[in-house]
């Protein structure tokens, strides 16, 4: 029986705008995309709830975060590396 290989997880760079409660943060992601039609670029601002397990993050700390399994209502990733 052969394995089934596991997909490579996203990895996103961002900086905690806000502690939400003792293990979870709000990591806001910039992303710059290209207009279709003008072919300008925009900054887009992506918030994520991500999980803390360390509980030491504060605010304008940048971290790696990573996607894993539902943790919650609204949480779907974790931070990697702070």
């Amino acid at each position: 029986m052969t394995e089934i290989a596991r997909t490579r997880r996203r990895r996103f760079t961002g900086e905690v705008v806000s502690v939400a409660g003792a293990k979870s943060v709000m990591v806001a992601v910039r992303k710059r995309v290209q207009h279709r039609l003008y072919r300008k670029y925009i900054t887009r601002i992506c918030r994520y709830m991500a999980h803390d397990e360390s509980a030491k993050l504060t605010v304008g700390d940048q971290v790696t975060i990573e996607e894993c399994r539902p943790m919650s209502a609204r949480k779907r990733w974790r931070v990697v590396q702070s």
